[in-house]
């Protein structure tokens, strides 16, 4: 069950990061929105995180946290705002998915 309230935190993370990027795009009163949105992402990315390493070894669930957080930023850069696609970025997106399942493996 942690690991699925671990995988949800990376997501809101992936969210955070999303609407500091979109708060940046913003003008006027939706500024406030995105730096809201921002805000609650943020903390209850945070409280899911915690949640999860009552069970998860801290170093796992970090790596696995950010990680998701790392690989879902990207995919939103390129989908929303329009970041650049060439195959060493996806190289190396690859390669950290493939870290993410490898730590997930070996972990009990």
């Amino acid at each position: 069950m942690n690991w699925i309230i671990l995988i949800i935190a990376g997501l809101f993370e992936v969210s955070f990061a999303t609407c500091l990027g979109k708060a940046k795009e913003a003008t006027g009163t939706d500024v406030y929105l995105w730096y809201t949105s921002f805000f609650v992402s943020l903390t209850i990315s945070m409280l899911l995180l915690i949640k999860a390493t009552e069970t998860l070894p801290i170093g796992t669930a970090y790596a696995v946290w950010t990680g998701i957080g790392a690989v879902g930023t990207v995919l939103m850069g390129i989908l929303i705002f329009k970041e650049p696609v060439d195959f060493w970025r996806l190289f190396f997106l690859f390669t950290l998915v493939s870290s993410i399942i490898g730590l997930k493996a070996v972990s009990h």
